[in-house]
């Protein structure tokens, strides 16, 4: 979503862009969810049109995804912290317990399947050692890890946002973290009152001088096919700021295709990405590209 044009970003003008620049972090959610994805990002990253990517380290293959960081070791790798576990066969559970008295964890063992229940569920003290766990191991799997995001958006909410923002930064981390007021959180789901607790949050980190993101965009995930021709009218239509722009590439496999039932768009992501049209796109569009690797000494002050 692209909330209402808000105060230029402080961030832009220390990374030496104009107030007016329109600058895009293309990030790859997913990493280590599967071989699928894995291998995906290397194509990626190998093409030069992937500017940042998240890992899952709860998943089998977040070991195989460390090897990105290995072949590629200027990648702008972070973890996508994870409370949820959604396909219905394929599943993971919590790094950090296996107590069911955390509330992190369904009737299986796994973590829940839905944001619903792992907010409503999750103890946050609980909560706050998983999120920890998740990226300790990403650092003892060798990963520089420049940032964290939230796996469907589930650590989106003031009884989790506190302790994930003070974790990342203890890390030295950038959370990735939306300038968004009290609409723009009830848009990405919150009720009235936890929408203005987040936005009051909000303001209380741009105060400190964190880095926050001003816009989210994300490709579908619904559809396959040609996706090229929507990168172009997304990228035509960003405001100024900085975007976080959501894609979840992965390669055509069978395994794939017996996890997600999404798995057609995740694959028209991929091919977007690795099509040769994509740089000329990018380039007409007149936006600029960074990573969360260049906002990490932007962090100064913030830090505790």
């Amino acid at each position: 979503m692209i909330p209402p044009t808000s105060p230029p970003n402080p961030a832009l003008a220390a990374l030496g862009y104009a107030p007016d620049d329109r600058v895009v972090i293309f990030h790859a959610d997913d990493l280590g969810m599967c071989q699928a994805t894995v291998s995906a990002c290397l194509d990626l990253f190998g093409a030069g049109t992937l500017s940042s990517a998240s890992v899952m380290t709860t998943c089998a293959w977040a070991p195989a995804a460390a090897g990105v960081a290995r072949e590629f070791p200027d990648a702008d790798l972070g973890v996508h912290l994870t409370l949820t576990s959604e396909w219905s066969e394929y599943r993971w559970s919590a790094l950090s317990t296996r107590d069911p008295a955390t509330g992190l964890l369904d009737a299986q063992g796994h973590l829940h399947a839905t944001v619903e229940a792992a907010r409503l569920h999750g103890v946050p003290a609980a909560v706050r050692a998983e999120m920890d766990t998740q990226i300790r191991r990403a650092l003892d799997l060798g990963i520089e890890v420049s940032h964290v995001d939230a796996h469907m958006g589930a650590v989106a909410h003031p009884r989790f946002l506190p302790d994930c923002i003070e974790l990342a930064l203890h890390h030295g981390a950038v959370p990735m973290f939306p300038r968004l007021d009290t609409a723009g959180w009830r848009s990405h789901g919150l009720d009235a009152r936890d929408a203005a607790q987040a936005a009051q949050f909000t303001q209380t980190l741009a105060a400190r001088g964190l880095p926050l993101v001003d816009h989210l965009v994300m490709l579908p995930l619904h559809r396959g096919g040609d996706q090229v021709p929507l990168i172009e009218d997304l990228l035509g239509s960003l405001p100024p700021g900085l975007t976080h722009f959501i894609l979840h590439p992965a390669r055509d496999t069978p395994e794939l295709r017996a996890i997600a039932s999404d798995w057609a768009g995740r694959v028209a992501n991929h091919a977007a990405f690795m099509d040769p049209r994509l740089p000329g796109v990018i380039e007409r569009s007149g936006v600029k590209v960074t990573s969360y690797r260049a906002l990490r000494p932007l962090l100064g002050t913030a830090r505790p």
